[in-house]
């Protein structure tokens, strides 16, 4: 692990496009870091993290949880997504105005004006956690990008194609950073290889992923 891992980057003006229609913007939401996370935070409290089953009755490494209309859910039953949550039966929290803002001015910067997510999954990695290649699709409107931060412990993110055999890249996603894909790339296979193990000075042993979606081109 490099020395200077976990300090502070400057944010990038420019968004690098990463494939077509795909873009990461360094630093992005570096300033907005600690009230973002004293949201997450809140979030938590109302819908606990908890490590869901997939399909297989494997148990998912990475513990996760919800904000906003719509949560993403996971049991033998299938992908899915609910209005409520599964443990307590309630909505799942309201996504926070300062998140929903983050998501809509990175899909601009990343050329997706007027992103209305309904979803925002919320997945907490500690080290040796990691996330398989798949393709984000069991959204009905794939028209609308995926916004995705990072924050805490930085990740090896892979990125590839929507052809489930090409090779993915590699890329190295740090505090702050966020990546924005859709268009030619909306159904790329992604994942994160295995979460080293340090410290961040302000999540610890922790990485946490925001995943920003729209689910439904209309929903009530």
């Amino acid at each position: 692990m490099d020395l200077f891992d976990n300090l502070p980057q400057p944010p990038d003006a420019t968004p690098t496009q990463i494939a077509p229609g795909a873009f990461l913007l360094r630093g992005f939401a570096l300033e907005k870091a600690p009230s973002l996370l004293q949201a997450i935070e809140a979030i938590l409290q109302q819908a606990p993290l908890r490590h869901m089953l997939t399909p297989g009755g494997h148990t998912m490494s990475v513990g996760m949880s919800n904000c906003g209309a719509l949560g993403w859910v996971s049991d033998t039953s299938g992908y899915r997504y609910s209005a409520r949550d599964p443990l307590s039966q309630l909505p799942w929290p309201c996504m926070p105005a300062c998140l929903l803002e983050l998501a809509q001015q990175a899909a601009t910067q990343a050329g997706y004006p007027q992103f209305q997510p309904q979803a925002c999954l919320i997945n907490q990695y500690t080290p040796g956690a990691k996330l398989s290649l798949h393709q984000d699709k069991d959204e009905k409107d794939l028209a609308s990008p995926i916004v995705s931060l990072s924050l805490g412990l930085p990740a090896v993110f892979l990125f590839g194609t929507p052809r489930r055999n090409d090779r993915p890249q590699r890329y190295r996603l740090a505090h702050g950073d966020v990546v924005v894909w859709g268009g030619p790339s909306r159904l790329a296979y992604h994942g994160v290889a295995p979460l080293g193990d340090d410290e961040h000075a302000l999540l610890g042993r922790r990485r946490i992923n925001l995943t920003f979606r729209r689910v439904y081109e209309n929903y009530p």
